[in-house]
């Protein structure tokens, strides 16, 4: 397959005709192939190029000379290449590799040419410091601020061998990041585990079975069932999860286990040299930048140092780690009084297995059972009804308004108490192994702002993308979702939130965009929390055939659940972001102890049970490796803190009252969700909470809070 036609002939594809090249509302993603890549990036860098260069001759210390014609820049290439992105992660193909591999190290040397532009930071400076500054809108000083502080991190006061150097690190880390996640995608899709005899597959439920049936019948299977089989055993995540919860066959799920934690680990896929070679080139980068190591780096754009970082996990592992041992000791007890011959010596592939069957003894609840009432359609609806409830928003279908990438693809609009549509989403709710990496994530499309307008008068409105993968629909079945899933959603939502319902019209500051990274999760984690609200839980919690309401004593118990083994999962968070702190603070790459001895390390602090000696989960772990989280992982903890104090204003203000309900989602909404990143997260935070956040919320709704008073 010659897949070098990037170097082409660009004059027809760069032309109008190119769908990445024209004028739209909504992306035509049902026309966007790979081959218009090359030729639209092309054509756009050089046009970009010379607004770049148009500006450094023009450009004055004014916002209408300064700051709107680079936000039309930046704009213009962050749209079309999320686009490209975005269509990479849901409809991965070699072609679109082969694309985004040849174009990308020309928009990363433009990109840098723009964060490194002398005359526009000079310009930002004398912007800081003129006449004109007192008379600026907070939104415009932290625009100011962080692209002041962005040029510094890019670059622009190296000299020019260091700079070069830089440049040179910035476009391999950029080729490393993207290899690292294929990388995983490839590995998660090379394994397969085809089962013909039903006694291997014993204890797994039917919603697992159908799953495996159905990909059985993608890999050839004719006449695969969902009763009889072949069923084909994968990595994705619904069927790896049900595999390590419910299979009773203890190998395969040592198989399977032993296959998930080693992804990516070893042959051509092997990703290991690549973490390495990135540690290498974050220290180098580091130090050019006059830092002694990367976190020192990463910390420039968060509300914590690495100290506060650090001493957050410390406090939170002293708070998990007694409950932690604790759960250990319970599995331990039920196993042996359920007779198993591993109660003695549980190993990783049990620990899911037996908490699941302990959880249902606990609380009389099983997990399959509950799905028929959290099918995808009624999740919605409940989810829609609250955000109607707290921000007097109303959100309606509006497929067939919008390309779409897949036909799972649902389009939504959200409108005001007015019905005048003020943001737009798309959804693509299910996983698919064989093109769509794993996961949970929202991206913007576009965002809010008064410089990008159709009309010169109103602000353009925001669209974002979210994307699961969970349990797909059956042949005669929607998506039966168990309550982590819907939680994902949630989660996913609480992003997309943040972003449609600012109103922050400087697109550099509004909705996700100008926010510290260590508190970017705050309005996600605070959704997740109404999961588990009573009233909110009934809203959705309703059987997909009947209608039937879950009734009040299986809700209750799942709300009494959401402490079980509390401990042992937060500890397993602990031990990502501890070990993401130690190789961006202290790691020496290429020294005498590997990442994975490092790994290991922590795992003895964070693991009641050792980790494998073979354990590779670093060579999966794109968080910190092909993402935006490097040495920032410990902020899904700093910023869950903050969202359950948050959450607990509205307890305070009265969870059964709707009038004191949507008072408070009014004053969330207009702090935490409106201002962006227009002004700092801890005066957000102080708008809205009035007071400093407190630890006590996130650690009751845990039930660690006895813990730390003992």
């Amino acid at each position: 397959m010659n897949l070098s036609y990037c170097s082409k002939d660009l004059s027809f594809m760069a032309s109008a005709q190119n769908p990445l090249l024209q004028d739209f509302i909504f992306p035509p993603y049902d026309v966007i192939e790979a081959n218009h890549v090359c030729p639209a990036l092309q054509s756009l860098l050089i046009k970009l190029e010379n607004d770049l260069v148009e500006l450094e001759k023009t450009v004055e210390p004014t916002w209408p000379k300064l700051v709107v014609p680079l936000e039309k820049i930046i704009d213009r290439l962050s749209v079309v290449w999320g686009i490209v992105n975005h269509l990479s992660s849901v409809k991965d193909s070699p072609e679109f590799r082969a694309a985004i591999e040849e174009i990308q190290p020309r928009k990363v040397e433009f990109q840098l040419k723009l964060r490194q532009s002398k005359p526009i930071y000079d310009a930002f400076k004398a912007l800081r410091e003129s006449s004109d500054w007192e008379n600026l809108s907070d939104a415009c000083k932290r625009v100011v601020e962080i692209k002041l502080k962005e040029a510094v991190l890019y670059g622009v006061s190296l000299e020019d061998t260091k700079r070069e150097r830089f440049n040179e690190i910035e476009q391999d880390l950029e080729k490393l990041a993207q290899k690292f996640e294929q990388n995983i995608l490839d590995a998660t899709k090379k394994f397969e585990k085809v089962i013909t005899d039903k006694k291997e597959i014993e204890g797994l439920p039917l919603t697992t079975l159908a799953i495996a049936s159905e990909t059985a019948l993608l890999k050839g299977y004719e006449k695969a069932t969902t009763e009889y089989g072949p069923w084909v055993i994968t990595l994705d995540g619904p069927i790896y999860r049900s595999v390590l919860q419910h299979a009773r066959n203890r190998s395969l799920r040592e198989e399977v286990y032993r296959a998930y934690v080693s992804r990516a680990s070893h042959g051509p896929l092997n990703n290991t040299p690549i973490i390495e070679r990135i540690l290498e080139l974050r220290l180098e980068k580091a130090k050019l930048l006059g830092h002694s190591n990367y976190a020192e780096v990463s910390m420039e754009t968060k509300m914590a140092t690495t100290d506060r970082a650090k001493d957050l996990i410390d406090k939170l592992h002293n708070a998990s780690w007694g409950p932690a041992i604790q759960d250990m000791e319970d599995l331990r007890d039920f196993a042996r009084g359920q007779g198993a011959e591993e109660a003695n010596d549980l190993n990783h592939w049990d620990i899911n297995f037996w908490s699941e069957r302990l959880r249902e003894s606990k609380y009389d609840l099983n997990e399959e059972d509950l799905r028929p009432y959290f099918s995808l359609p009624k999740v919605m609806d409940g989810l829609f009804n609250l955000t109607k409830k707290l921000f007097g928003i109303d959100i309606e279908p509006a497929d067939g308004a919008a390309p779409v990438w897949n036909a799972d693809v649902s389009f939504y609009k959200v409108k005001d108490s007015s019905s005048t549509p003020f943001a737009y989403f798309y959804f693509d709710p299910y996983s698919r192994p064989s093109e769509k990496r794993g996961g949970a994530w929202m991206d913007v499309v576009v965002g809010r702002s008064c410089v990008i307008s159709s009309d010169n008068i109103s602000p353009r409105l925001p669209i974002a993308h979210i994307v699961c993968n969970q349990t797909p629909p059956t042949r005669d079945k929607p998506s039966l979702m168990t309550i982590r899933e819907v939680e994902a959603v949630f989660h996913e939502f609480g992003h997309a939130l943040q972003h449609m319902l600012t109103k922050q019209d400087e697109g550099l500051v509004s909705g996700n965009q100008g926010i510290e990274w260590d508190a970017v999760e705050i309005a996600s984690q605070f959704m997740e929390n109404w999961c588990y609200q009573r009233d909110t839980m009934l809203s959705f919690a309703k059987h997909y055939e009947t209608g039937e309401v879950l009734p009040e004593d299986i809700c209750l118990r799942i709300l009494s659940a959401r402490t079980f083994r509390a401990g042992s999962q937060l500890l397993r968070q602990l031990r990502y972001a501890d070990v993401d702190l130690e190789l961006h603070t202290s790691y020496v790459p290429g020294g005498r102890e590997s990442i994975f001895i490092i790994d290991q390390k922590t795992g003895k602090k964070t693991h009641p049970i050792p980790l494998l000696p073979e354990d590779r989960f670093l060579c999966s772990f794109s968080h910190i490796f092909a993402d935006k989280y490097a040495a920032g992982y410990y902020s899904y903890q700093w910023a869950e803190v903050l969202s359950a104090d948050a959450f607990s204003a509205f307890e305070e203000a009265g969870l059964d009252n709707d009038q004191s309900l949507r008072e408070m989602g009014y004053k969330f909404q207009e702090t935490i969700l409106a201002l962006g990143g227009g002004k700092s997260p801890n005066e957000v935070y102080l708008e809205f909470r009035g007071r400093e956040p407190t630890p006590d919320a996130f650690l009751r709704y845990n039930g660690l809070l006895p813990t730390i008073a003992a």
